[in-house]
């Protein structure tokens, strides 16, 4: 009984599978006489040969269909959550897409520059910071695979934020990142992770 109401009140997860397609990209280079293929590891979702997909982040939204899909050295009708594949972009240029970007699903993810999140600062003894920081503070925002500059603002009544605190704080990047609430990233700071949060909500 007791597991019945845990049942009911907790959703069942959707399986990654089942999600939306959304491949974080790792890598990109190009195959002569073929075109651009990226690299990375499939976050959720399966992607059928020749689906349309689009690809977001830091650069302006670009619409591209996967022609060719490698994964374990093969060539494959499908990509699915959890492997390491290579994709090829019809028309696309080696230079017009770059580590950072994810390709996913048309409509199912949308690029943000403005986000709160929840976030835990490292303690010196753990590799972080050995002062506090401000409101205006100007650290990297390391998501699936790259890092983009963002500033924060500390919440009001909090004047700055010691090693080892727990705090909320609003982000501004200055490069959009595909991001939806739940997303995880790392703070970090001349190459070392000084936190690590969650996005709780995407302001814009």
């Amino acid at each position: 009984e007791l597991m019945d109401a845990v049942d009911d009140f907790i959703p069942t997860p959707e399986r990654d599978m089942d999600k939306p397609f959304l491949m974080p990209i790792e890598d990109v280079f190009t195959i002569t006489g073929r075109g651009t293929v990226v690299t990375g590891r499939v976050e959720r979702g399966k992607l059928p040969i020749n689906s349309e997909v689009e690809i977001l982040g830091i650069r302006e939204a670009q619409k591209t269909t996967v022609t060719g899909i490698e994964m374990f050295h093969k060539q494959m009708d499908e990509a699915w959550a959890g492997e390491n594949c290579g994709l090829l972009l019809r028309g696309t240029r080696r230079e017009d897409v770059e580590r950072g970007q994810v390709v996913c699903k048309p409509g199912s993810i949308t690029p943000h520059t403005e986000f709160e999140g929840h976030v835990y600062i490292l303690t010196k003894d753990e590799g972080g910071r050995h002062n506090p920081f401000y409101s205006n503070y100007r650290p990297q925002f390391y998501f699936r695979t790259t890092d983009v500059t963002g500033v924060i603002t500390l919440p009001e009544g909090t004047e700055m934020v010691m090693p080892g605190d727990t705090t909320e704080m609003t982000v501004q990047l200055i490069q959009p990142i595909a991001m939806e609430e739940g997303l995880g990233f790392a703070i970090r700071e001349g190459g070392r992770t000084v936190g690590s949060g969650r996005v709780t909500k995407v302001i814009k």
